[in-house]
């Protein structure tokens, strides 16, 4: 099952992918009768997301087939963040060694590089990134995102995707020359507004049926910068959830970006893509605010 919001109506609202296009839960609703939540966020913690991901597994799929619900098309999708507010944006920094070397730093072993974001800095496809006046270096980075399906805690690395709604695509900024003045302006340099972009899909775990073989690019301008295999992560993303369940408690909505193959610096003007195999592909154009 793969999951996008869109700007219908002029509200967002959660839109189920079939091959006509998207098709918006209330227009599902009107054919079965049901009331799912018209909120990504909201069928995630009020645990509708795994019925109605049951219900697409089974006849759902079929029951869509034909088409002719009022499918929005793909060109002309409007796409508005999967939700607004997670709980917790967890980044793990320096996944993968050869991403380590590019910034001659050491690649972390035992305990993953982690930090937190704001979801101030949270920001949709198509929306713009913008490099704020403090920055004159700021960096973008494809990563794969997971997001947390229900409240979870100590979960076994062994059923890590029993507790999982799905991934996307997450593109992570950094301001390079703040963080190079003083690592312990990490937080600073990852939590400028539009500094976390995700979507415009959540695909299920059962739509990704090889994860390790994945391919993460960072793309600025139709040109790929870094690409690297998920296969090729330190810690990988079984391990990432069960660790920091293992440190807190998990809830609905939570995400998990996974480590980045490689950053790249952004100017005004540019285009910066997450292209993830299999996935729709997240963009959003960048403005620099010293150039405003």
């Amino acid at each position: 099952m793969r999951i996008a919001t869109l700007l219908w109506d002029n509200r967002e609202t959660v839109c189920l992918r079939t091959e006509y296009g998207y098709l918006p839960l209330e227009a599902l609703d009107l054919k079965l009768g049901t009331r799912w939540s018209t909120e990504l966020k909201g069928l995630l913690c009020s645990g509708d997301f795994y019925r109605l991901w049951s219900w697409y597994r089974g006849n759902g799929r079929k029951a869509l087939e034909a088409g002719g619900l009022g499918e929005i098309p793909f060109a002309a999708a409007p796409y508005a963040p999967l939700y607004r507010h997670p709980g917790k944006i967890w980044g793990i920094g320096l996944n993968y060694a050869a991403h380590a070397a590019d910034l001659s730093e050491k690649a972390p072993s035992g305990i993953p590089a982690s930090f937190m974001k704001p979801d101030t800095a949270l920001i949709g496809h198509g929306d713009p990134v913008t490099i704020p006046v403090q920055s004159n270096r700021t960096t973008a980075e494809a990563e794969l995102g997971i997001v947390i399906g229900c409240r979870c805690k100590s979960v076994p690395e062994a059923d890590w995707q029993n507790v999982i709604a799905g991934f996307t695509p997450v593109i992570d900024m950094t301001a390079e020359d703040i963080l190079r003045q003083n690592p312990r302006y990490l937080t600073l340099s990852k939590s400028f507004d539009t500094f976390f972009s995700f979507g415009p899909e959540l695909v299920t775990p059962d739509e990704v049926p090889d994860l390790a073989g994945l391919r993460v690019e960072t793309v600025i301008n139709g040109r790929v910068h870094a690409h690297n295999l998920v296969a090729r992560m330190t810690f990988p993303p079984g391990f990432l959830v069960s660790f920091h369940s293992a440190a807190m408690t998990l809830l609905p909505g939570d995400v998990i970006s996974t480590g980045t193959p490689g950053a790249a610096r952004i100017r005004q003007g540019d285009e910066v893509t997450c292209r993830i195999s299999g996935f729709t592909e997240l963009t959003n154009p960048v403005v620099d605010l010293n150039h405003a």
